[in-house]
C-alpha cells in the first residue's frame, strides 16, 4: 500500500464506516454484483440461451448485466447498454428487450422446453452497478467508486478490510494492481473540515491495491 502518511492522526480520514447498504450484495450473484445465479431447475439453462440470443439479436448493442433464475418459475434479468459509456439502458431498450424475451419463453413453453408461467422481470444495472475487475477499469476510470479491499495489518500480518471512495489513478494488467487516490466527493472534502475542499494530504494520498485483494468495487452517486 502507498500511503503518504506525515501524521498519523490523519492515517484514517478515508476508512470511517461508509453509509451505503452492502447487504448480500456480491460479485456473480445474478443481481446487484451481476453474473449468472441459476435456481438449478431444469429449464434455467435453456432460459439463459433464449436471452443471450435476444440480445444478439439487438446487433451488439445490449448485453447481459445479470441474470437470476428463481424456483418459483421467475426470472429476473439486468441488461446494459454497450455502445455507451454508462453502460445505462433506456427504458425503450429494456421494453423492447422485455418483449422480444416474453416472446422467447412463449414460444419455448409451448415447445414444453422451459417451465409454464415464467415470471420475467427485466432492468438496469442500477445507478450503483457493480464494476467487474479488471474488464470494467477502463470503462469507468473517471467514475467516483465505492472499494472495499482487503489489506495487511503491519504489526499482526492478518488481513483487515477496510474501504473508501476512490478515483482510479491507473491500473497494469501486468502486475495486476490499481493505484487510488481519494474521490472528491462530499463524504472525503467532509473529513477536512465542513465546506472546506480536499485537503492538499488528502489530494496526494494514494492506495495501491491487488485486483486479488478487492473485495468489492461499484459506482459511487452522491444522489
Amino acid at each position: 500500500m502507498i500511503d503518504n502518511d506525515d501524521d498519523d492522526d490523519d492515517d484514517d480520514f478515508f476508512e470511517e464506516e461508509y453509509t451505503e447498504d452492502e447487504t448480500e450484495l456480491y460479485v456473480g450473484d445474478g443481481a446487484g454484483g451481476g453474473g449468472i445465479s441459476l435456481a438449478g431447475t431444469w429449464w434455467d439453462k435453456e432460459a439463459l440461451l433464449l436471452a443471450e440470443d435476444v440480445c444478439q439479436s439487438f446487433g451488439g448493442d445490449l448485453g447481459i448485466y445479470a441474470f437470476k433464475t428463481l424456483s418459483n418459475s421467475s426470472i429476473q434479468v439486468r441488461i446494459e447498454r454497450l455502445t455507451n459509456k454508462s453502460g445505462s439502458p433506456s427504458m425503450e431498450d429494456i421494453e423492447a428487450f422485455s418483449v422480444s424475451y416474453r416472446a422467447k419463453l412463449d414460444e419455448a413453453e409451448l415447445a414444453r422446453s422451459v417451465a409454464e408461467n415464467i415470471t420475467l422481470e427485466v432492468s438496469s444495472p442500477g445507478v450503483e452497478r457493480v464494476v467487474r475487475i479488471p474488464q470494467d477499469l477502463d470503462r469507468f476510470k473517471d467514475r467516483s467508486l465505492y472499494v472495499k479491499y482487503v489489506t495487511e495489518v503491519a504489526d499482526s500480518g492478518k488481513l483487515s478490510e477496510a474501504d473508501g471512495v476512490f478515483r482510479l489513478v491507473s491500473f497494469d494488467m501486468e502486475t495486476k494492481c490499481c493505484i487510488w487516490g481519494l474521490a472528491d466527493v462530499r463524504i472525503n472534502r467532509e473529513k477536512a473540515g465542513k465546506g472546506r475542499p480536499l485537503s492538499k494530504k488528502q489530494r496526494e494520498w494514494r492506495l495501491e491495491t491487488s485486483f486479488d485483494s478487492l473485495r468489492l468495487v461499484r459506482l459511487y452517486s452522491e444522489i
